[in-house]
């Protein structure tokens, strides 16, 4: 059996798993906030969708499991990281592109737009699934739910583009 224990012991570590998970719902928060009327808008009801597109529901459960276990990959890394301004920095990118994709693709309504903005999470996300795994080793994989999901994300919204 592989061990991947998660020492929460430390109040530090605790305390990073928290702000992290703070900081994550805030952009869900914000998310929503554009998603959800543009998912039952007429714009949005009109499109032809991918037929491997979820079922509504889904994407809440996917992105509430998915932000928690990116609240622990991000506390795991930030408490190995020498360079904390530079993963800093790369949190705030990913969180500035999964916000603005909500507002890009359902509020403005700029399908080729929002293919950039999520396929650049993509690759970011990817980045620090693949490039921290010889510093993390199996915690890597709590940023992979993040990683998969955008891939299928990305492919819906390619889909949108390509078929409308």
């Amino acid at each position: 059996m592989v061990n991947i224990s998660f020492h929460l012991t430390s109040k530090f570590m605790i305390k990073r798993v928290l702000i992290f998970l703070v900081i994550n719902f805030i952009a869900l928060g914000i998310g929503g906030f554009f998603t959800g009327p543009g998912v039952s808008s007429e714009w949005f009801l009109n499109l032809n969708q991918a037929p491997w597109n979820p079922p509504g529901w889904v994407f809440g459960a996917a992105w509430t499991f998915i932000m928690v276990c990116f609240a622990f990959f991000m506390a795991y890394w930030w408490s190995i990281a020498e360079h904390k301004k530079g993963i800093a920095i790369l949190f705030g990118i990913q969180w500035v592109l999964n916000v603005s994709w909500n507002i890009i693709f359902f509020y403005s309504h700029e399908v080729t737009i929002g293919l950039i903005v999520i396929s650049s999470l993509t690759l970011l996300v990817g980045n620090f699934l693949f490039n921290n795994w010889k510093k993390m080793g199996l915690k890597s994989l709590l940023v992979a739910p993040y990683f998969i999901w955008l891939l299928i994300a990305t492919s819906l919204n390619a889909y949108i583009l390509f078929n409308n």
